[in-house]
């Protein structure tokens, strides 16, 4: 609460009120972020969604006064789903919660979104199972050889940090781009579930 779009913060109260909820984002465990319905994903929204992220916090996004659209069709929910998502890419495994807070429509929802998140984001995978479910999808689709080199990932373990963090040991690290990391990413997410959850993805010499 407190934040505005940029061109509308003017007097001090209100810059501090949104220097207060920066803070609030850097202390929290959960964040989330309320979208207005009407408005829809504003460049401000996404601002503060990139900064929840850096920080690596857990986000349920809440689409707020859900109950003024007029004109809700059977896919009109959907679709503002499939455009929220499109504007937070990569990262959009995020719950989206559609509400009406004066209605109290939804709100407990909210609440245990922001819970799983929570569980999420303390969520610890053993060596083994990370291994056992990841090598297979690994050997299946490796990394793409680079100037004829060959990278072979051996193993993977989580590592002991605050939100979750993945290192993949491999013969050649430096030589691991970007798509593959999201594609073992997506494969950390499909096996054990770490929605609303930044994931970090280190590779490293063994």
């Amino acid at each position: 609460a407190g934040l505005r779009r940029k061109n509308r913060v003017h007097e001090d109260l209100e810059f501090y009120s949104v220097m207060r909820s920066i803070r609030a984002i850097e202390s929290s465990d959960i964040c989330i972020l309320m979208i207005d319905a009407q408005q829809g994903v504003e460049q401000q929204d996404i601002s503060i969604f990139n900064l929840i992220i850096r920080n690596r916090k857990g986000c349920v996004i809440v689409v707020n006064k859900w109950d003024l659209i007029a004109n809700k069709g059977s896919n009109t929910m959907k679709e503002y789903t499939e455009v929220i998502k499109a504007k937070i890419a990569p990262f959009n495994d995020i719950p989206i919660i559609f509400t009406s807070v004066i209605n109290k429509q939804r709100v407990l929802n909210v609440l245990d979104a922001a819970d799983e998140a929570y569980k999420n984001k303390n969520k610890r995978i053993s060596t083994s199972k990370l291994n056992d479910a990841l090598l297979p999808e690994i050997e299946n689709y490796p990394p793409p050889a680079i100037k004829g080199k060959y990278i072979k990932i051996k193993y993977i373990t989580q590592l002991p940090t605050s939100s979750p963090a993945f290192v993949f040991f491999c013969n050649l690290p430096q030589y691991v781009k970007a798509p593959y990391k999201r594609f073992l990413e997506n494969k950390l997410r499909k096996h054990f579930d770490f929605t609303g959850v930044p994931i970090q993805i280190f590779m490293r010499q063994k």
